[in-house]
């Protein structure tokens, strides 16, 4: 009897084969990797990654994903910026598919805070209850997008989407933008 894999969705370019085959060989034992080498890239960045993850970010997930496995994505993420040096050398983006979604934008220059970021994502899990609490979120929101603040060394809720309409949360509430 065969197991059906989630379909997970890689998009890039500027990556080594080095760092993809590692990245590829890491997802696939668990999901069917779908790889898009995206041709338009942003001028401001060498190197793009865009990792969508076919399940909610929560706790469930990394039970089921594994630590080790989590911790080696992280620490290829490190290295490919390591490997760049600073500046605009890579943009980073995480997303989990789930209602709503939650997408990670890490663009930052210095490396020890992009790698502060890449290290503290799990940590948003103790504030998705908060961000996400039903009886404040807006219903049709079907994505919240986190930036990470390198002056504080938090990830902060950037925005919440619902198609051309964006929210912001602040003073502990979701108010229209």
């Amino acid at each position: 009897m065969s197991t059906v894999k989630l379909p997970l969705s890689l998009r890039f370019y500027g990556i080594s084969p080095w760092e993809l085959e590692v990245i590829y060989s890491t997802l696939h034992n668990i999901f069917n990797v779908k790889e898009d080498p995206d041709a338009n890239q942003d001028e401001d960045f060498t190197t793009m990654m865009h990792i969508t993850f076919p399940l909610e970010f929560n706790e469930t997930f990394f039970k089921w994903f594994g630590i080790p496995r989590w911790d080696k994505i992280k620490g290829i993420i490190k290295e490919m910026k390591r490997r760049r040096g600073g500046g605009k050398s890579l943009l980073m983006y995480i997303k989990f598919t789930g209602k709503p979604d939650i997408m990670f934008t890490i663009d930052l220059d210095d490396r020890h805070s992009f790698d502060t970021a890449i290290d503290k994502i799990d940590f948003v899990l103790e504030l998705l209850p908060y961000h996400l609490d039903p009886k404040k979120l807006p219903k049709e929101i079907t994505q919240v997008s986190y930036q990470f603040d390198d002056t504080s060394g938090k990830w902060n809720v950037r925005a919440g989407e619902v198609g051309e309409q964006t929210y912001q949360f602040s003073d502990n509430e979701w108010k229209t933008t």
